[in-house]
């Protein structure tokens, strides 16, 4: 599994949820949890959200995710069974570029998020104003 550096990751999901009123919080190896009712201290919300979803079962929903291939983006977002829960899978990470490939490559470094739950990028969108 090749990494993608934690700068490439952020400013790719900063043009993948370009609403500066989101909030959502980056982990590792490219999972992003998009908090929808951000309250408190988010990187704990993503955290526990992602210990809950993140971890890959095979045979359950847990196993299951979904492939899309972004338009403002070079590679793919992989989905699960958290609608908030997405991972990137950079263009040069699969060795073939099948859905399944990359579905299973996402999956894969969503489970690694999910139990390693290492944080590298905080985007608290509350504060945002409307610029005047």
């Amino acid at each position: 599994m090749t990494a993608v550096n934690t700068e490439t990751l952020t400013a790719v999901w900063q043009r993948l949820l370009a609403d500066p009123h989101k909030s959502w919080v980056l982990f590792e190896h490219g999972t992003c949890v998009v908090l929808t009712a951000p309250d408190g201290e988010l990187a704990g919300q993503a955290t526990e959200i992602l210990r809950t979803f993140g971890p890959a079962h095979a045979g359950s929903s847990a196993g299951d995710f979904g492939v899309i291939d972004p338009e403002n983006a070079e590679g793919w977002v992989v989905t699960g069974h958290h609608n908030d829960v997405l991972t990137y899978v950079g263009p040069d990470e699969p060795q073939d570029r099948s859905e399944i490939s990359v579905g299973l490559l996402g999956r894969a470094k969503r489970h690694r998020d999910g139990t390693e739950l290492h944080v590298v990028h905080v985007e608290d969108g509350r504060g945002s104003a409307d610029p005047a």
